[in-house]
């Protein structure tokens, strides 16, 4: 069965009553815009005969749902909402929040624990795949790709320049060890700019990940998993016209060329697809992921980046890309994404009192 034919055949699903679903957005990052634009697409494209989307905001102050303008709290003791119309369960929760708590296990902990299913990875998952430098060590383990050199800061803990210095070679990265979007990150290639650069990256988290730069290609591959199958999407090339795929690069239009599919040749597209297949089954993941690469020249050889456990989902978000390319639906996308994790013989837990 083709991939998109087994994405179809959840369009004939007998759905019967519609479930409610919830739609968690926001977050505590500085990524808190960008979730709310991933949510507004997933929003629009999943199936309205069969789901009752409810957006869901979070942040510090909390958990809301806002109707006719009014805002309504979640009731975290069993994630219910109080509504006009009665009260209101919900049968899984799509998360389409970038950064903590959304992509670092903090939520899905909490959801592991009152019991309501989720479309991303599990909360150990993405704790580990949010911690940089963790997950560096962990996929170096498994064998099948290539990993930069780095070193691992802690804020409070000594470091010494100079034998940072004797471990690594120039130019490096230094980046917060857990954050998203490029967001605290430097490219520094004079000894001089090492400790500006640590500090800038410390302000945005408490630990800081320097690793040395790979000349070469960076290229992004989507991964998810339907009924038990892995699939890839085709791969995409990012070409920034800064210094690198920055956060100016990535959400400002105009700054970043992103070629999908990627202008490589089959064998590396192969390879790409099967080394990502094979880090997605180790980590065991779930949902939609997104793995970065870079490609390096002449050594033709992959090294490994990062793992993405809640990717961009905006309409011009790499995945989306990756999906139209593929010659899929993204409502139907969505859809599966979401049954996957429905129970298929559940009775609906919405009720009204």
């Amino acid at each position: 069965m083709s991939q998109l034919t087994l994405l179809l055949t959840f369009g004939s699903l007998q759905t019967g009553m519609k479930k409610n679903i919830a739609l968690l957005a926001g977050g505590y990052s500085g990524e808190y815009v960008i979730s709310l634009k991933s949510a507004d697409t997933i929003e629009r494209h999943l199936d309205a005969s069969r789901y009752r989307v409810f957006k869901i905001i979070v942040t510090r102050e909390g958990f809301h749902y806002t109707q006719d303008g009014r805002p309504y709290q979640v009731d975290l003791n069993d994630f219910s909402l109080s509504l006009p119309e009665g009260k209101i369960l919900f049968e899984a929760a799509f998360i389409a929040i970038h950064g903590t708590p959304g992509e670092d296990g903090r939520l899905q902990g909490y959801l592991d624990m009152i019991g309501l299913p989720y479309t991303t990875c599990s909360s150990i998952v993405s704790a580990l795949t949010f911690n940089k430098s963790f997950c560096n060590k962990v996929v170096k383990d498994f064998g099948v790709v290539h990993i930069a050199n780095s070193a691992h800061l802690i804020k409070g803990e000594p470091y010494s320049l100079g034998a940072i210095m004797d471990e690594l070679r120039l130019p490096v990265f230094v980046k917060p060890n857990e954050s998203g979007s490029s967001l605290g990150v430097s490219k520094v290639s004079k000894v001089e700019d090492l400790l500006p650069a640590i500090e800038k990256a410390f302000l945005e988290d408490k630990e800081v990940l320097i690793e040395e730069f790979i000349e070469g290609r960076e290229l992004t591959i989507g991964v998810y998993r339907i009924n038990g199958k892995l699939f890839t999407l085709p791969p995409t090339e990012i070409v920034s016209k800064n210094e690198f795929f920055d956060f100016e690069a990535k959400y400002t239009t105009g700054v970043t060329d992103e070629i999908t599919p990627a202008p490589i040749p089959d064998l590396v597209g192969e390879q790409l697809s099967q080394k990502a297949a094979a880090i997605y089954r180790l980590l065991n993941c779930r949902g939609i992921v997104r793995m970065d690469f870079i490609w390096q020249q002449p050594q033709e050889q992959l090294y490994f980046l990062e793992v993405n456990t809640m990717p961009g989902q905006s309409e011009n978000s790499l995945v989306p890309q990756q999906v139209a390319v593929a010659g899929l639906n993204l409502g139907e996308f969505y859809n599966s994404l979401l049954e996957e994790v429905l129970p298929q013989e559940s009775t609906p837990v919405s009720q009204y009192s």
